[in-house]
């Protein structure tokens, strides 16, 4: 069976690799046994309100895997990691004969017990912050000034850990949750280090033009030892904002999937199945998005 593709071969949906034992099939990765280790590849899928949209985005899969590995590399003395390697040649056996549906958008990595926590940084008022803050001037317990508007800029980034609900929607959950669900000193390490992380790259980021306003990282053990897993700072586990264009008071303009946001509400779909098709104009703007955010943060092209 070949692969599921769409428009041309640049947009994969769906890999298909006989012989390789399949785990799960997310949003947008396709997980798959790969001995003791784990293989990730992301595709081109895209969802919008909790659904995984027909059509898929030109490259998607490339960008996030690729800013994922920059962001490993630059973070390499910050946390431990589940990365091993994304050379094609030094995958076992046989996946080497899927090249050509694993160069650029995959990752050999260590298996690991993954924290049902949703690790969030925030450092500026922004979707379910913002949204929360206006309800009591307060986000995941944490006090804030009075004032604020939307897009603000915080005194300090705050930890603002989420949990899975039933739904599939993140619930943001106050610190001393964490504390009941993981412990106290595990709940204080990770907050530690989601604060070090976003601040570095935060900081690394506004000097390429970009700002950070918010971001979630996904941690696990691999053994003993505490892992950053999954995808790190990309579109779609991140607000990246254009620092040139950046003024509070309302919602920024971003490089993520805003063009599929706006489009299906633009044709008031109802958010139930099946989820529409997105026409070329989208596709490429999304696609343009994504692909912008990654030449400004690693001054490379894809």
């Amino acid at each position: 069976m070949t692969p599921t593709t769409q428009m041309d071969s640049e947009v994969l949906l769906r890999t298909e690799m006989p012989g390789v034992e399949l785990l799960s099939r997310g949003k947008v990765r396709d997980n798959y046994a790969a001995g003791d280790n784990l293989l990730i590849v992301a595709t081109d899928r895209i969802s919008a309100f909790d659904y995984i949209l027909p059509t898929g985005i030109p490259g998607k899969g490339r960008v996030l895997t690729e800013l994922s590995l920059f962001w490993f590399d630059f973070l390499r003395d910050v946390a431990p990691m589940h990365f091993l390697t994304a050379a094609v040649d030094e995958y076992p056996e046989p996946l080497g004969r899927y090249r050509n549906q694993l160069e650029g958008r995959s990752m050999l990595v260590r298996r690991a017990e993954m924290l049902q926590i949703e690790c969030v940084a925030r450092g500026y008022l922004a979707g379910s912050g913002w949204k929360e803050y206006r309800a009591g001037s307060s986000v995941c317990g944490i006090r804030l000034p009075p004032g604020l508007v939307e897009g603000d800029r915080l005194p300090e980034p705050i930890f603002t850990p989420a949990t899975k609900a039933q739904s599939g929607h993140d619930e943001n959950i106050p610190f001393e949750t964490v504390e009941q669900l993981v412990g106290a000193k595990l709940a204080g390490r990770l907050r530690e280090l989601t604060l070090e992380i976003y601040g570095r790259a935060a900081r690394y980021a506004e000097s390429r033009g970009i700002v950070v306003a918010d971001t979630k990282f996904e941690f696990g053990f691999a053994g003993d030892e505490l892992v950053l897993a999954d995808e790190v700072l990309t579109p779609d586990s991140s607000r990246f904002w254009p620092k040139a264009s950046y003024q509070a008071g309302g919602a920024q303009p971003s490089y993520d999937k805003q063009y599929v946001r706006d489009y299906l509400e633009s044709i008031q779909w109802n958010k139930q199945p099946p989820a529409p098709a997105l026409p070329p104009e989208v596709v490429r703007g999304t696609s343009e998005k994504y692909h912008e955010a990654f030449r400004a943060l690693t001054g490379r092209t894809l």
